[in-house]
């Protein structure tokens, strides 16, 4: 009798204006190969996250995504373009007034 543990991708999906990146995780339990559970977890992914200082200017952060998959990456990297990333820049400012 083997169980085995098994984590995997099996969803990622691109929302919205900016870009979001969705990232579902499965994990999947097996005992002799045949699956006894599954549960779900989810985290996403923004191309830029911006903080407005004391002094009224803008900081503005690229998303690290070096910790993600290789493919999780390729994603970020094709969608997250400049222009895009400039966009939710100004929508982060606006989005604080």
């Amino acid at each position: 009798m083997a169980i085995t543990k098994e984590t995997v991708e099996d969803k990622i999906e691109i929302v919205g204006d900016y870009k979001a990146i969705q990232v579902r995780t499965a994990t999947v339990i097996k005992e002799d190969g045949v699956e006894l559970t599954r549960s779900f977890h989810r985290h996403s992914l923004v191309c830029v996250s911006s903080v407005k200082n004391d002094d009224n200017t803008w900081t503005h952060t690229d998303t690290d995504v070096s910790g993600e998959s290789t493919e999780v990456q390729a994603i970020a990297t094709a969608v997250w373009t400049d222009v895009v990333k400039a966009a939710a820049r100004t929508a982060n400012e606006a989005a604080s007034i």
